[in-house]
């Protein structure tokens, strides 16, 4: 349980319809088939005995291991260095390229000795639906079949024709399977992981891996051959931009909002939480960001989903759904797995989709509203779903909500749900001024300026000179962060200035923002939390637009320093610099590519045509 690597210590590897994780280590210890929110096949991450995994590493110790991508693409390559010589084991998904779902999944390791002379131990553990299916395995001279009834891995070798069976390939009573290979310098071999294989294992030639690593080279030179992004700060925020490609789900276009689940905001804490969903809220900001680098494509794609989304409603939209389109989250504990180091309990589905969060209308009808300006124009059955949204909402804005944190302590009236109630109000009214589209437009500007009334009124607090988390309160909260980038707020207003100090007091750290004070502000749960690395991108945004760019590029370049070795981020990061939470996650990445955005602007638009948006 202790010896469960670090979050960090992980890449991302996927082929638009799932993903996985592989360690450091060369272990793969994430893996869901076949989509995101399926259950899992490895899930050593979350559980060592129980959970599952596939391994490749030396079997010499000790060994240094580096990883890092094949340079702008999802291929990732992790290297071994020993006394007896250097290898590396390369990890892709061959992206599935098209709208049609498929069980048919492959993820390709490759072994590869470079220098000396190097034995590797190859060592497979599926365990199926989160370690509670049993199985049946299978070895044959080409690979080895794990079946496990409703899903099944095939596992074919890669080799020569001279190349003999791996070598002491043995098995266990609870199918597990593991050998060795030994490799010369030039040699490459591995294996080909295969879900729902449409036969039995086969040898595949290393000349047939090598093709299908050239296509996955081209198909993400490719796709990022479209961004428009030419700032100073391209390598990462590209490497942003294929994490949020490689947490999209193709056939539909939503995008979840991490690839786990389970992973602790405390070690050893119970917040512990499912994210391989899509969040309206979450998918939203990121189809702003991907627009924002040139990525239509990928906005178009969402707001299909959206739309189907939003028809089947009556104008409620629920805060989040299974990438299918799916309202079913339910959640419940896996109480046979001991959770990432003792992090308890582990989670699977998600409750909060059954709560009421206001926000998340304003952050759809940004997202149209920013396809809009891209040319994406919506059409006249969504313009008449827009409609219904508001009328719905001009019904409900003014209630408590659980507001934008999915907290657990109850409702109130959150200042975040209020002012993004304002920016759908507000969107809706421009799109339709500008393209001369029908609706209750003074209805609108009622409804917009009665918000924009009350929270001046009861969202700003005079003893703390700040705009506050709920009205009633002093308690601060970094969404407000966001008043500025959404156009509530002038950036140099003397209240919004004096939020930003009261912030910068309460809620910064050497740089690193905290959502809110669970403290000041009880939230049903137990524990604490890290920082939140989307607030603190959030944070660079508000100091830039409020003047302070000196200081809103050391936050920035201090942030960049906590991203992990390949330039990933999970969601909070601990007191002692550890990442924290589910990983990596679509929020902080969109985040970073805003901020990079907004620092290249203010800095004299060196970012092109991106940066200039």
């Amino acid at each position: 349980m202790n010896n469960a690597p670090a979050i960090a210590d992980h890449g991302l590897i996927g082929d638009l319809q799932t993903a996985a994780l592989v360690a450091t280590d060369g272990t793969i210890d994430w893996f869901c088939c076949p989509r995101f929110d399926s259950p899992s096949v490895f899930g050593a991450l979350l559980d060592q005995e129980r959970g599952g995994q596939c391994r490749i590493q030396p079997s010499v110790h000790p060994y240094r291991s580096t990883q890092m991508y094949f340079p702008e693409t999802a291929i990732l390559i992790t290297r071994f260095m020993t006394e007896d010589g250097t290898g590396e084991v390369c990890d892709f998904m061959p992206p599935i390229l098209g709208r049609a779902p498929t069980d048919n999944h492959r993820l390709v390791r490759t072994v590869r000795c470079v220098r000396g002379r190097l034995t590797f131990d190859i060592d497979l553990m599926p365990r199926f639906d989160y370690g509670r299916q049993t199985h049946a395995t299978k070895l044959t001279e080409d690979g080895v079949v794990f079946d496990g009834g409703e899903h099944n891995l095939t596992v074919h070798v890669v080799r020569e024709t001279d190349d003999a069976r791996l070598a002491q390939i043995q098995t266990t009573e609870d199918g597990h399977v593991y050998g060795s290979i030994t490799l010369e310098a030039g040699q490459t071999r591995g294996i080909v992981l295969e879900s729902a294989a449409p036969g039995p294992p086969r040898t595949i030639r290393p000349a047939e891996i090598e093709q299908l690593f050239q296509s996955t080279v081209r198909y993400w030179h490719s796709w990022l051959a479209r961004s428009t992004y030419r700032g100073r700060w391209r390598e990462v925020v590209h490497r942003s931009a294929i994490t949020l490609k490689l947490l999209t789900y193709a056939p539909t276009g939503a995008i979840v909002a991490a690839p786990t689940a389970g992973l602790p905001e405390q070690i050893g804490g119970e917040r512990n939480w499912d994210y391989r969903y899509t969040w309206i809220r979450d998918a939203s900001f990121s189809v702003h960001s991907l627009l924002a680098l040139g990525f239509t494509e990928e906005a178009a794609d969402f707001a299909r989903w959206l739309r189907n989304r939003y028809r089947e409603t009556d104008g409620q939209l629920g805060i989040m759904y299974r990438v299918d389109g799916s309202p079913e989250l339910r959640e419940e504990v896996l109480h046979h797995w001991t959770g990432y180091r003792g992090s308890r309990p582990v989670r699977i589905g998600n409750d909060a989709s059954d709560q009421l969060q206001l926000d998340i209308y304003g952050e759809m009808l940004d997202a149209i509203y920013r396809a809009d300006q891209r040319g994406l124009r919506i059409g006249h059955e969504g313009w008449q779903d827009v409609i219904a949204i508001l009328d719905w909402l001009a019904f409900h804005w003014d209630q408590p909500e659980e507001g934008i944190w999915e907290t657990r302590g109850g409702q109130a009236d959150y200042s975040y749900g209020r002012l993004m109630s304002w920016v759908a109000f507000d969107r809706a009214i421009r799109i339709a001024t500008t393209h001369s589209l029908p609706g209750p437009i003074e209805q609108w500007r009622a409804e917009r300026d009665q918000i924009y009334a009350q929270l001046w009124d009861r969202g700003w607090s005079p003893r703390r000179q700040a705009f506050v988390q709920r009205y009633d309160s002093d308690v601060l909260d970094s969404s407000l962060l966001r008043m500025v980038k959404v156009g509530f707020v002038a950036p140099r207003d003397p209240r919004w200035l004096s939020t930003l100090a009261a912030i910068t007091d309460d809620l910064v750290t050497d740089s690193l923002v905290y959502r809110y004070d669970p403290a000041a502000a009880p939230d049903g749960l137990r524990g604490s939390e890290g920082t939140f690395s989307l607030c603190t991108f959030d944070y660079v945004n508000a100091l830039a637009q409020a003047g302070d760019l000196t200081q809103a590029r050391l936050v920035f370049e201090k942030m960049l320093t906590y991203a992990n070795h390949v330039g990933l981020y999970a969601e909070e990061i601990a007191l002692t610099g550890e990442q924290l939470g589910n990983f990596p996650q679509a929020f902080t990445h969109l985040a970073l590519i805003d901020a990079a955005l907004t620092l290249d602007r203010a800095m004299g638009g060196a970012g092109g045509p991106a940066a200039n948006q």
